[in-house]
């Protein structure tokens, strides 16, 4: 029988070796040689994780104890992955689409990147997850001291062992898990020996089984004979735990961290899902095959009272196969490690971005993020989070007093980690769901799920066995045993209808009676809606001043010479000769994702808005709810739309509707303008015609007086029906251009000729510098005089200042010249910016200046037909109308 002494060193070569597979495999992919690492293959074989020491040792004595009930376990993941890929490829879409680092990080991502929620989850994750460590380093343990001999040197003490594989673990964890600080950058080396690991588990038991198979038994037909004879064979079902054992392990191969991490973190192809989708239940399949003849021929061979689940190393052991012990033996070493190693990867990763970075930001005040070392800080956490989660699945190791307490304690930390189920599945496909559901929903599923089986499995040592027995403050009903006064048959299925139950119900109800925030509007409908929107739209601003800020914060947590990359590639795609991009929300948005694969989506999104001042969750805030002035402010608009389209879209149609009724009033006045306008002429020129036709008194010059007044009339009618008929012909495009060489300052001259007599000498002061007019043109002079004329006319029926005075500029910029005609007075109103280019509009001060408010419409169309534009410029005073003239217009500028 192989020493203690033997097995250790044993074990010392087998990590070693995976240390070289795992420093070989960073190698190669580092240098782009190993392209098998992103083989649907590996892929598939490192969610194998799933199958931990408690199936690979405890499969055999779950069927010894309770027959075809350990199937379950497979069962659930087997229908998943076949019956609903769809979710799965879901999941991997949206994680790799936000770059979501954990499940607490997809979770606090949907609902708003909410940090409260994310540390929530994290909270839950570990504790559901720090018995699930304490069984993987029990089953190690267990497994060395089969192979004790009594007064062997180095004699196994469970206490020490436990001790050094839990630092083992950890050194592998913190080599290979933390040498890079972006999670999204996947882990070939954890992955390939994962991968390794699940080969040599999977041969083990195969090995194992076909010993006892065909060993040990006279082959199949033995078996069965045997399990006829066995108690398996006096086995019945229950149809209720079997169905709840199947839907919590289903549940459990979405919900555990160590399964998303493999599952949609190390993704490295969405197409992998495809292979996965039958080559993992194959896999399960493999695990299974031999558990029955395992258990059946263990109870009868080995002594009564001989614990079941170590049969995969006392079958072999007993029939003198030392080297099929120690090969089983490393298949269950494999099966634990493997399974410590990503759950303490993934578990630091979720306690790093979502508790101890936060919280290291608050207590530096957050202020600044561009200051301290990040990148030292965030990989720092994660190597004390991996101590720290293996040092507390040991300390509950040792408190909970060994193997009859930790029997069931599988299934009782998948119930746990289960509670996020409903919170993860409603914000993958109800866009309604909200944070506070979710909040809701997974508090009081945990407290429910810790009370009722969590503390009693803890507390088997002697602890508050008076308040579990009696219930708090006396109150029975209470008790673990019977909450709610349930006093159901299985403790685990009535914890588990209790808390998912209430989960759920809780879930629902508060998302429907609560508002989500304009972030969680618009992450809703990038998860539920992921396969149409491949981006994150963020409401991002950033000032030119900040691109610096960014880049030094970008620098502590990517490191330098991967920000400069960034930020210099950024700068490329925009045309920009500088190393610093111009910080548009596109980019932004793509730095916000960069820096979320460092440290969460949540801390992210809060250091880019502290820095832009646009953060939608504030740092100080990072671990609290959301603002509730936010969610009061998005009550009003819920009455409108429940989701960021409707919403805009009820702005727009706002924004169209005072248009309307701005242009309605303008229409109303028009009318009225235009009535006056055709009537006074047309009364002019009736009334002194008729005095012209009956009056026989009048003289020369009296007829003559009232000749001038009638042809003036007419003229006056004429240009109404003039501009009428010209602003129909520019609309229709059935304008003719007359194209040809002219100076800007002749037009100018033109222009302020032909107003002359309507600004009446010292009405409106003309300020203009010629030196700045000599630029010659190619262009239709009339029309571009047109428009000057009916700016000029403008500033002087609107400039309401005391002495009004209307400076013309002229701006030379490349390729194109600009003339800016600015007034004086008080400007156009905010509320009329909008409409003064619309046909009939008038401002408030023309008064009773002549006019039917068409010139602006004639002008912008005018701009328009030469390829130039006409602007209204806002905020400068008084009114500014910019003229842009196109750089074909020029013949040299």
């Amino acid at each position: 029988m192989l020493s203690f002494d033997g097995l250790v060193a044993v074990c010392v070569l087998y990590v070693a070796g995976l240390f070289w597979v795992a420093f070989l495999a960073e190698k190669r992919a580092a240098e782009g040689k190993a392209r098998w690492l992103s083989s649907p293959l590996v892929y598939t074989l490192s969610l194998s994780i799933y199958t931990t020491a408690w199936t690979f040792y405890g499969a055999v004595g779950s069927a010894a104890r309770s027959g075809l009930e350990f199937m379950t376990i497979y069962l659930g993941p087997t229908l998943v992955f076949i019956g609903w890929f769809w979710l799965l490829r879901k999941m991997v879409r949206i994680g790799r689409a936000q770059r979501i680092t954990s499940i607490a990080d997809m979770i606090s991502s949907r609902y708003g990147k909410s940090g409260g929620l994310a540390a929530m989850v994290t909270i839950l994750a570990v504790i559901g997850t720090t018995p699930y460590i304490a069984l993987q380093l029990q089953s190690v343990t267990l497994s060395f001291s089969v192979f004790a001999r009594p007064g062997a040197l180095g004699a196994p003490d469970t206490e020490s062992t436990a001790v050094w594989v839990a630092g083992g673990l950890a050194l592998f964890t913190i080599v290979f898990g933390t040498r890079s600080l972006d999670v999204n950058e996947r882990h070939p080396g954890l992955v390939s020996a994962i991968a390794l690991e699940s080969i040599v588990k999977l041969f083990a038991l195969l090995a194992v089984g076909g010993f006892v198979v065909w060993g040990l038994a006279d082959g199949p037909r033995d078996v069965l004979l045997r399990i006829e004879e066995s108690p398996i064979a006096t086995w019945t079902s229950n149809g209720a735990r079997w169905v709840g054992l199947t839907v919590l392990s289903g549940a459990a191969i979405l919900c555990l961290p160590r399964m998303f991490q493999v599952m949609v973190v190390e993704n490295a192809d969405e197409r992998h899902l495809a292979t996965a989708s039958w080559a993992f239940p194959l896999y399960l399949l493999l695990m299974s095959v031999f558990v029955i003849p395992i258990a059946v021929v263990g109870l009868h061979m080995m002594p009564e009272g001989a614990n079941p689940d170590l049969f995969m190393l006392t079958l072999p052991l007993a029939a003198g196969q030392d080297g099929l012990a120690l090969f089983a033996f490393l298949g269950g070493f494999s099966a634990a490690t493997s399974m410590v190693i990503i759950a303490a990867l993934a578990l630091s990763t979720m306690v790093s971005n979502h508790i101890i970075v936060p919280l290291w930001m608050r207590a530096t005040k957050g202020e600044n993020p561009m200051t301290g070392d990040m990148r030292r800080v965030a990989l720092m956490a994660r190597r004390l989070s991996i101590a720290g989660v293996l040092t507390l699945g040991l300390v509950y190791y040792r408190m909970s007093g060994g193997t009859e307490a930790l029997a069931s304690i599988g299934l009782i930390a998948f119930l746990g980690v289960a509670q996020v189920l409903p919170a993860l599945l409603g914000g993958i496909f109800w866009r309604g769901a909200t944070r506070a559901g979710a909040a809701a929903g997974i508090a009081l599923g945990f407290l429910i799920w810790g009370w009722v089986l969590l503390v009693p499995n803890a507390a088997t040592a002697g602890l508050m066995q008076g308040v579990l027995e009696n219930g708090p403050f006396g109150l029975t009903w209470l008790r673990p045993a019977t909450p709610l006064g349930l006093d159901g048959a299985d403790p685990l299925l009535t914890a588990m209808v209790l808390s998912l139950g209430v989960n759920s119900f809780a879930f629902v109800l508060v998302s429907l009676f609560t508002f989500p925030s304009p972030m969680e509007r618009l992450m809703g409908a990038q998860f539920v809606n992921v396969y149409e929107h491949s981006r994150t739209p963020l409401a991002w601003k950033g000032s030119a001043g900040t691109a610096d800020d960014l880049l030094i914060m970008a620098q502590r947590i990517l490191g330098a010479g991967r920000a400069a990359r960034l930020f210099r590639d950024a700068a490329a795609a925009q045309g920009r000769e500088a190393r610093l991009p111009e910080p548009t929300p596109d980019f932004l948005e793509k730095l916000e994702r960069e820096l979320a694969g460092s440290v969460g989506a949540a801390t992210a999104n809060a250091m880019v808005g502290q820095i832009t001042g646009g953060a939608s969750v504030s740092v100080r805030d990072l671990l609290a709810v959301a603002d509730e002035t936010a969610q009061m402010m998005e009550y009003s608009s819920q009455l409108e739309a429940k989701s960021a389209e409707l919403a805009q879209t009820a702005a727009r149609l706002r924004e169209a509707n005072q248009k309307l009724t701005e242009l309605s009033v303008q229409k109303d006045a028009f009318l009225s303008q235009i009535s006056h306008e055709l009537r006074t002429p047309m009364t002019s020129i009736r009334a002194f015609s008729e005095i012209l036709m009956k009056s026989e008194d009048l003289d020369a010059e009296g007829r003559t007086r009232f000749s001038r007044i009638i042809h003036d009339e007419s003229l006056r009618l004429t240009r109404l029906l003039d501009d009428l008929l010209d602003l129909a012909v520019l609309e229709d495009g059935r304008v003719t251009l007359n194209e040809g060489n002219t100076m800007l300052g002749d037009v100018l001259d033109r222009a302020v000729n032909a107003t002359s007599a309507l600004v009446g000498g010292t009405r409106l002061s003309i300020l203009r510098t010629r030196a700045d007019e000599e630029v010659p043109l190619w262009t239709d002079a009339d029309r571009l005089a047109q428009v000057f004329i009916n700016l000029i006319s403008n500033a002087q029926k609107y400039c309401d200042a005391a002495q009004p005075e209307l400076r013309i500029e002229v701006l030379r910029l490349p390729g194109r010249v600009e003339v800016e005609f600015a007034d004086n007075g008080a400007g156009v109103a905010p509320r009329q910016q909008s409409l003064i280019f619309e046909k009939f509009a008038r401002g408030d001060t023309a008064g009773e200046a002549p006019g039917a408010g068409l010139g602006l419409a004639i002008s912008r169309e005018i701009m328009g037909r030469l390829g130039g534009g006409l602007t209204y410029v806002p905020g400068q005073g008084g009114a500014r109308f910019r003229v842009r003239l196109p750089g074909r217009a020029l013949r040299a500028a």
